[in-house]
């Protein structure tokens, strides 16, 4: 009889992030000998107090594809400025085909996102956010555009805390 935890194998220690499969996709290469099959997986990592990153890990198969790309966003982990669980001021980005609206929420409105943004601004622990994904619907280029926004915001806030300490 098990409860409702999820099992964790021996060698493997609980990580203190939170980790989000957003999108995994079979890819198929015509070769000589036949075809190459393999997968691509899209992953999400935030520990819910400002910190995110986003791998895509591509390899023959599925389990080891969420491995590299959990590693691989592990790697690139950005600092999100948060105020009262949400961004400090309002952002639009555009990245390759992909535009991000992110707009801070007053308290209690929750995430108002789509999937691809809804899965990369919970990771990072904003409770409060509205936005609006235009141009395309490929979940990778909103991921990525969601990530580059929230860099924009932090990039923005030490800056402004910069010119505020001078």
């Amino acid at each position: 009889m098990m409860n409702n935890q999820r099992r964790q194998p021996y060698n493997q220690t609980p990580s203190e992030f939170e980790e989000q499969i957003v999108q995994i996709n079979r890819v198929s290469k015509k070769t000589k000998g036949g075809n190459k099959v393999g997968f691509s997986a899209l992953a999400v990592v935030g520990d819910k107090k400002g910190r995110v990153g986003v791998g895509l890990g591509k390899a023959p198969d599925v389990s080891s594809a969420i491995r590299k790309g959990i590693n691989l966003a592990k790697k690139h982990l950005i600092n999100v400025p948060l105020v009262d669980g949400t961004i400090p001021f309002r952002i639009d980005v555009k990245v390759g085909a992909a535009k991000v609206m992110l707009k801070p929420a007053p308290p209690g409105s929750g995430i108002i996102a789509g999937g691809a943004v809804r899965s990369v601004v919970s990771a990072a622990g904003i409770q409060n956010i509205s936005s609006k994904v235009l141009g395309t619907e490929n979940k990778a280029n909103n991921v990525h555009a969601t990530l580059e926004a929230l860099k924009r915001v932090s990039e923005q806030a030490t800056r402004k805390t910069e010119r505020e300490q001078k």
